[in-house]
C-alpha cells in the first residue's frame, strides 16, 4: 500500500482525537488545532520510520504531548493562558454545567503543564501509569507524585476559593 494513502487514512482516523486530546490540554480550539496540525506535519516528515510501528496512533499521541509540554510560544516567562470556553454560544440554558465546565477550566489553568498533562492523560484520556509515563518519557513513580500533585493544588485552589 502507498506510503501516503496510509498517512492519510491514519490522519482521519485519529485527527479529531488528537484535537480532543490538544483541546483538554491547551483550554483552547485554536492552539489544540495549531498544535495538532504541527503534529501532523512533523509526523508526515517522518512517515517512513512511524508507519513501521505497532501502534502509530500512539506515537502520534505521544508527540502531541511533548510538542504540548515544549511549546515555548503557548508560554512564555511561566505565564498560564486562560482558558476560552469550549462551546459556541447557543440558545440553549446550560447554566450549572456550563459553570461547572469554566470552574473546571480556570483550576487546570493554573496547575504547572506537565501536572496538567498528566491528569488529562489520566482521567480524559484514561491512560493507566505506565502509558502516561512512555508518552511523557517519565517514570512511573513522577507519574503517580505529579497526579498527587496537582490533585493536592486542586484541592488547595478550591480550599481559597471557598474562602
Amino acid at each position: 500500500m502507498d506510503g501516503t494513502v496510509m498517512y492519510d487514512e491514519l490522519v482521519r482516523a485519529t485527527e479529531h482525537r488528537l484535537v480532543r486530546l490538544g483541546l483538554m490540554l491547551t483550554g483552547n480550539l485554536h492552539s489544540a488545532e495549531d498544535l495538532t496540525q504541527t503534529v501532523l506535519a512533523r509526523a508526515h516528515r517522518h512517515w517512513g520510520r512511524i508507519s513501521g510501528l505497532e501502534h502509530p496512533e500512539a506515537y502520534l499521541r505521544k508527540m502531541l504531548v511533548n510538542e504540548f509540554l515544549s511549546w515555548r510560544r503557548i508560554l512564555k516567562n511561566r505565564e498560564v493562558p486562560l482558558a476560552e470556553p469550549i462551546d459556541r454560544p447557543s440558545d440553549e440554558d446550560i447554566g450549572s454545567r456550563q459553570a461547572l465546565k469554566d470552574a473546571t477550566w480556570r483550576l487546570l489553568t493554573k496547575l504547572p503543564r506537565q501536572q496538567r498533562a498528566v491528569l488529562v492523560l489520566r482521567y480524559y484520556e484514561d491512560l493507566p501509569d505506565d502509558e502516561i509515563a512512555a508518552v511523557l518519557g517519565i517514570a512511573v513513580g513522577t507519574v503517580r507524585s505529579n497526579i498527587s500533585r496537582a490533585l493536592a493544588n486542586l484541592r488547595d485552589h478550591l480550599s481559597t476559593e471557598e474562602d
